[in-house]
């Protein structure tokens, strides 16, 4: 595909995605714009064709006027920093990005089957065979990006989109960071936020095994373990790990051991990503492909 990073000039032969052309600048004018798919906090994300490939890309476009409003200018520069990096079949590709007087524009990789929220929604909890699908790919993914350094801290449904052949993907990296040491900063997603962020101690990759188990639960049984009516229940359920377990829907007690293993407060106990993929639920459940055939 003709499409290159600013941050990445140089051509790159037999690449994947066709030869990196020169490094010019990319304007809106390169892109035949479809139809909006899903709208952000800081601009709106469309289906567009990239003219002189026809290769079909999503573009998200930001406003910089908001992005300097709410001081997340250093946030996109991270976000996009890594994700051009990040080469893995779970994780949402970005080709590169360009910018105006008013707009910053993402080129992103196009995930045919949209958001993995709306799926959820729909079908209000998974299977098991999906769900440990999902969770192996993800795992997968996870693996990937700590051997890189890197730690995603926002995993949730919301960041999840499904590709063309019903693969996950990672898609927003808003909140991740590249780091080599423990980190004190709390952000994420209350329900999904482990204890040593809601007591402000130091963390490291191990928040993402915590948010993939809370994963795991929703997708199980269609909500957050730990969900409470006022935000202060939640912390204080979080940080006792007050984990039940309902009696519907029937959930295996496989499923539940896993859950159990990775929700663990001391973090240097939790299930580590590579034994989570041996675990008898994920292997007697999640389809080798990654990909959910239903």
């Amino acid at each position: 595909m003709a499409i290159a990073a600013e941050t990445q000039p140089q051509q790159h032969k037999g690449s994947s995605e066709g030869a990196v052309v020169d490094n010019k600048r990319w304007t809106v004018n390169d892109f035949d714009i479809g139809k909006p798919l899903g709208r952000g906090k800081f601009g709106h994300v469309y289906l567009a064709r990239e003219k002189r490939s026809n290769h079909i890309v999503a573009l998200k476009v930001l406003f910089k006027s908001q992005l300097k409003q709410s001081h997340v200018e250093h946030q996109l520069r991270r976000e996009v920093e890594i994700q051009s990096h990040l080469r893995h079949p779970n994780i949402l590709r970005l080709y590169g990005y360009f910018y105006d007087q008013k707009r910053v524009y993402l080129i992103l990789e196009y995930a045919a089957k949209g958001e993995l929220y709306k799926e959820l929604q729909k079908c209000k909890y998974f299977s098991e065979r999906r769900a440990a699908t999902y969770v192996a790919s993800l795992a997968r993914a996870l693996i990937y990006c700590h051997g890189k350094h890197v730690i995603h801290r926002d995993i949730k449904p919301e960041n999840l989109l499904v590709g063309a052949q019903g693969e996950l993907k990672i898609a927003d990296f808003g909140w991740s960071v590249h780091t080599f040491d423990r980190r004190r900063t709390m952000c994420g997603t209350l329900d999904y936020l482990p204890p040593e962020m809601v007591e402000s101690v130091e963390h490291d990759a191990n928040v993402d095994i915590w948010s993939l188990g809370i994963l795991c639960y929703e997708f199980l049984y269609g909500v957050p373990p730990f969900e409470a009516k006022e935000h202060s229940d939640t912390y204080r359920r979080i940080v006792q790990v007050d984990l039940k377990f309902p009696s519907r829907p029937v959930v295996s007690s496989s499923a539940k051991d896993l859950i159990s293993q990775m929700l663990v407060k001391d973090s240097s106990q939790r299930l580590a990503l590579k034994k989570l993929l041996e675990h008898p639920w994920i292997v007697q459940n999640a389809d080798p492909s990654g990909v959910y055939r239903g």
